[in-house]
């Protein structure tokens, strides 16, 4: 019979945490919180980790085995430094004071991330983990679209988000996608997300889309917009011919970042 793991006074409280913010936290959010250092809430992570309490991801950690466990958690730990990489390019092209627009994307919320940086942004977003990273930080505005909650993506979706989306004016929007077809464009496999997409790129005078190379000429049975209304594709890797020659005939502008030597 496995020995069942007795957690420090520590380990308890930084769970606790985890639990009264709602099943995953940031570093920096429990390190206010616990009155503690990143480093300290680190440590006390990676212990709680190794009894599988907790799983870690890119700057935080989220409860095992409840309704907080849903599969953006699980994206959001795959291929994290090219998304890392990719949000670092893609934040360059906001600026403070500017509004914007990131959707529920596991590499938006890369992107929401590096936006920290900035300040007096107005953020719209239908994702409670892009709310989450930018709300209370350099006098961001954060406004969560209503609707129907997905617990698989962290998101609202429906009727009533894409209505107050349309309230807004974005200058630059960050979108995911989940497949980019070299015939097809920017495909989703839910309707939903597609749907409020095409509804957000109406709304946006500049349109990013971000995505690991990992997509690259993949399937999903959803359209969305047309690809041209695309302003910018930052990835982590040039796509091959024949999507590169599509993105030209669309053109859309390529982003390629790379860890070293990074050129257009």
């Amino acid at each position: 019979m496995k020995k069942q793991h007795s957690h420090s006074h520590r380990e308890l409280e930084l769970l606790n945490a985890i639990r009264r913010i709602g099943g995953f936290a940031r570093n920096s959010e429990l390190a206010t919180v616990l009155d503690v250092s990143e480093e300290t809430v680190r440590r006390t992570i990676k212990g709680l980790s190794k009894s599988g309490t907790i799983a870690r991801v890119h700057g935080g950690a989220y409860l095992v085995g409840t309704q907080s466990d849903p599969s953006f958690f699980k994206r959001i730990a795959q291929n994290s430094d090219e998304k890392r990489l990719i949000a670092q390019r893609a934040a360059q092209l906001a600026a403070d004071g500017m509004t914007l627009f990131l959707d529920v994307g596991s590499t938006t919320a890369f992107v929401a991330e590096e936006l920290r940086v900035h300040h007096n942004l107005t953020v719209v977003t239908n994702s409670i983990r892009v709310s989450q990273t930018l709300v209370g930080h350099n006098d961001n505005r954060v406004f969560l679209l209503g609707g129907e909650m997905q617990s698989n993506e962290l998101g609202a979706f429906g009727h009533v988000t894409e209505t107050q989306a349309r309230r807004y004016s974005f200058d630059r929007a960050f979108l995911s996608a989940d497949a980019l077809s070299s015939t097809i464009g920017f495909l989703y496999l839910d309707p939903a997300e597609a749907d409020l997409a095409s509804v957000v790129i109406d709304c946006a005078d500049i349109t990013v889309a971000a995505m690991t190379h990992h997509k690259f000429d993949k399937t999903a049975p959803h359209r969305s917009f047309h690809p041209s209304e695309i302003h910018t594709l930052v990835v982590d890797q040039a796509p091959e011919k024949p999507l590169a020659t599509s993105l030209e005939k669309w053109d859309v502008a390529l982003r390629v970042s790379k860890k070293e030597n990074d050129h257009e």
